[in-house]
């Protein structure tokens, strides 16, 4: 669980999502923070507009009165100024030192499914914390995270977004998930020469459902198919996936790698993308 979570909230439905996953995934105890992000001065309105910052300014915090009210949570409301909603999401994550950023998803995406729109892709890539993407539709049905699934491969990115998972299912009593795939890239690197691609997989996909098996407290198995695709189905079992960013950017910042990157298009529940340092802090 996380224990300074920060909410990016808009007034829209997306935002609300958002503010209902991070009660979820707040530690007891822990330390939530909503932030409506506008453009104050930066706005050229506001060179000719006299008194239009003021009122902005005012609908920012009664925005985020409603919005903590609307919810029912007890948390700090904070009326940030930047040019983006990202930019300012990020900076607001890493002058808090939050070790979570929560966004919704966009009303494109269908009902209980992740899909973002280009202010929240851009408040994913490159956070300094962990970021999670509420479902559409998860605010209208808050269910408790029963089941939670993880991306696992034995990579150090797979085995710190298992121990989130543990870690989250340790304070809400869900049940834990695991998936590895199993792709033809990873067959073309096992250098194997077999008479029968069909036998080769079948040997390497056996191979790894027992390793799947063998995890500690968890029901894992594995698939044969495209990364993405087929975490994106798990998706279909799931109140939240795990994952974990094998990309290589600035230190301690998320940058999306391909499957994750694919995911927050096409996740099937809530998606939770971990930085490439909780792989570094778990090794």
């Amino acid at each position: 669980m996380f224990e300074n979570v920060l909410v990016g909230v808009d007034g829209s439905p997306f935002g609300q999502d958002a503010v209902a996953l991070a009660g979820r995934l707040l530690a007891d105890g822990g330390r939530l923070t909503l932030v409506h992000v506008h453009q104050g001065r930066l706005h050229p309105l506001h060179a000719i507009t006299p008194g239009l910052l003021d009122e902005e300014s005012a609908a920012s915090e009664k925005l985020l009165r409603e919005e903590r009210e609307r919810a029912g949570v007890r948390a700090q409301a904070v009326s940030a100024i930047g040019a983006s909603p990202a930019g300012a999401l990020h900076e607001q994550a890493e002058e808090r030192d939050a070790d979570l950023l929560v966004v919704g998803s966009s009303h494109r995406s269908p009902f209980g499914r992740v899909m973002l729109g280009d202010d929240a892709r851009r408040a994913l890539n490159g956070a300094p914390c962990a970021v999670a993407i509420a479902a559409k539709g998860y605010a209208e049905a808050p269910a408790p995270l029963a089941r939670v699934g993880v991306g696992y491969n034995e990579s150090p990115e797979s085995r710190a977004a298992l121990g989130a998972a543990r870690s989250i299912a340790a304070q809400t009593g869900a049940k834990v998930l695991a998936l590895e795939v199993i792709s033809i890239p990873t067959y073309a690197y096992t250098g194997m020469i077999p008479p029968s691609v069909g036998d080769a997989i079948d040997t390497v996909l056996g191979e790894a459902n027992d390793r799947m098996r063998a995890l500690e407290g968890v029901d894992g198995r594995a698939a044969y198919g495209l990364t993405g695709e087929e975490l994106a189905a798990f998706g279909d079992e799931l109140d939240l996936l795990v994952v974990g960013s094998r990309s290589y950017g600035p230190v301690k910042r998320l940058v999306l790698g391909s499957t994750s990157d694919y995911l927050e298009r096409h996740a099937r529940c809530s998606l939770l993308v971990l930085p490439r340092s909780a792989a570094e802090g778990s090794s």
